[in-house]
């Protein structure tokens, strides 16, 4: 899967969420390292969803994380708690704004 694909996944999947309520930012970016390396952020800002592949400076997160793990993250197979702790997953920053975008992935 390509950068660009996966942000588009991404932000259909939270497209489907109702995220109008929020307030306030949540912003994340995402490393991928291995093999397919990238950089992609995703922010909701006052109930605005963004997924853009760029890095994103006013971070609350920044996520570093294999393709392959995220993809197991996405469908399931891997939850977020389980990757950070054997170390697939790490996190600089706010951990509890990952945490929260793993529920809205969850719920969407």
């Amino acid at each position: 899967m390509k950068i660009q694909q996966l942000t588009e996944k991404i932000y259909n999947r939270l497209s489907e969420k109702d995220i109008s309520y929020s307030d306030g930012k949540l912003a994340i970016q995402v490393n991928l390292t291995g093999k397919i390396g990238g950089v992609f952020y995703i922010e909701i800002l006052n109930g605005v969803l963004s997924v853009m592949p760029y890095e994103y400076i006013d971070r609350d997160a920044l996520v570093s994380i294999a393709m392959t793990n995220l993809e197991k993250i996405l469908s399931g197979k891997l939850d977020m708690h389980v990757a950070l702790t054997q170390g697939k997953m790490k996190v600089e920053g706010n951990v509890d704004k990952v945490l929260l975008l793993e529920q809205l992935l969850k719920t969407a």
